[in-house]
């Protein structure tokens, strides 16, 4: 059945489908194959069920605040800002880059739309400095993929709704992870720096400084009001991304005036447009979960690849490997809602606790979308820069290994993911 349902998938993708025609298609042909008594209304109730939970409706939220950010000036503003403070050491506009790429990702939760916000404006100012596109964009691309570790994060999101986890919880678990990586990257982005002397600036004045602070001060503003106010318990991450519209809202338009009356009809369809792909995702791969759930498939194939009793460690490395290999080729928020359901009951029963696992699960969604052969992140820049592919990954490796070491640090070390419990409940 499973090879006949993925064959059915890559048939129709080799065709030229997008991915959402093989999700619908798969459930459907599987249940009328298989189960020719059951009834296909109740299949076709899990594709409205899989979209009628409450947290989703951040989803649309987050998504419209980050088209707006990314709309005016704010990613500059936040360059600026950090490459005043750090871009005179050695390597500091490849660290001033990933500190943009994470600061906008704590904006938009999305890595496609960090690289087109991010990515332009970082990659001239790279070149600028000295380095190559084989060494600026690669450093792009996977800094941005931090986009879906710093809250606040839609494949968290995803994952909450699969599972009933806390999305709240699973936004601060991601904060000291995301930060961990970013020093990884830091460090390399030093090293390469000394090695190649590139990518030093002029050191600024303080009174540039404190311009440059000023100007990036309300932007900064934002991941501070949505984090801690699910920190505090003010408000829940549906109202998180209320708040961010409004934030992003006021800010680029009366504040900053970077974005008009005029851009915001056209930034809220390119915003549902990309939320109506997201539902239909969610609600396709919902069906194909239930289906798959219904032919106890999951307790198959957890049994001939786990054994009989795995430990929570050996676990949460097999996920990571299933996860990293299936978001190579897929985008992450399709094998989210796939493979979550087949991993996520095994991994209760090793004692996984189910945020450090959600965290794992994101992180191997980062990493697959900025590795060949088809990493979305891959595509995006390949759109956005105008570069030929082989140019866009041959810098990409030493990302790749650094991101396979942390994957590495949190499986063995699962309390560094879990350690906000100390400080922080739900």
């Amino acid at each position: 059945m499973i090879w006949i349902m993925l064959g059915v998938m890559f048939l129709l993708l080799f065709l030229g489908f997008p991915i959402m025609i093989p999700l619908i298609v798969a459930p459907l042909l599987i249940a009328i194959i298989y189960f020719p008594d059951l009834n296909l209304m109740v299949l076709i109730q899990q594709f409205s069920l899989g979209i009628q939970t409450f947290v989703l409706l951040a989803v649309p939220m987050f998504i419209f605040a980050a088209d707006i950010m990314a709309k005016g000036k704010t990613s500059s503003r936040l360059l600026d800002f950090v490459g005043a403070f750090i871009g005179h050491i050695r390597g500091g506009y490849a660290v001033t880059t990933a500190a943009a790429c994470t600061l906008f990702g704590s904006i938009s939760g999305s890595t496609q739309a960090t690289v087109v916000a991010v990515g332009k404006p970082t990659r001239e100012r790279m070149l600028k400095e000295g380095y190559k596109d084989s060494q600026a964009i690669p450093l792009i691309i996977n800094a941005s993929d931090l986009a879906l570790i710093i809250p606040p994060s839609i494949a968290m999101i995803v994952y909450g709704v699969v599972t009933g986890t806390s999305v709240g919880e699973l936004f601060i678990a991601g904060i000291l992870p995301g930060l961990i990586i970013f020093a990884m990257f830091a460090l390399y982005s030093f090293l390469l720096a000394s090695k190649n002397d590139i990518g030093r600036i002029e050191k600024q004045t303080w009174k540039q400084r404190w311009t440059a602070f000023r100007k990036a001060l309300l932007p900064l503003g934002f991941p501070i009001v949505v984090v801690g106010g699910i920190y505090t318990g003010i408000f829940s991450p549906t109202e998180a991304a209320a708040i961010s519209v409004a934030y992003a809202f006021i800010l680029e338009v009366f504040v900053f005036g970077d974005v008009k009356w005029k851009d915001i009809p056209k930034i809220a369809e390119s915003s549902a447009v990309v939320t109506a792909a997201v539902f239909i995702l969610v609600a396709a791969g919902t069906a194909l979960s239930w289906v798959l759930a219904y032919a106890k498939l999951p307790e198959v194939l957890t049994s001939a690849v786990l054994g009989a009793d795995p430990s929570a460690t050996y676990v949460l490395f097999i996920v990571a490997v299933f996860f990293f290999i299936g978001c190579m080729f897929v985008d992450p928020l399709v094998v989210i809602i796939i493979m979550t359901p087949i991993f996520y009951p095994v991994a209760m029963d090793a004692g996984v606790d189910p945020i450090a696992l959600g965290v794992i699960v994101t992180l191997q969604a980062a990493i697959g979308s900025a590795t060949p052969p088809f990493g979305v992140d891959i595509f995006t820049a390949i759109a956005v820069f105008e570069k030929p592919y082989l140019e866009v990954i041959r810098g990409i490796w030493p990302y790749i290994l650094i991101l396979f070491v942390a994957s590495a640090l949190f499986i063995l070390f699962p309390e560094i993911i879990t350690a906000y419990q100390m400080f922080y409940s739900d």
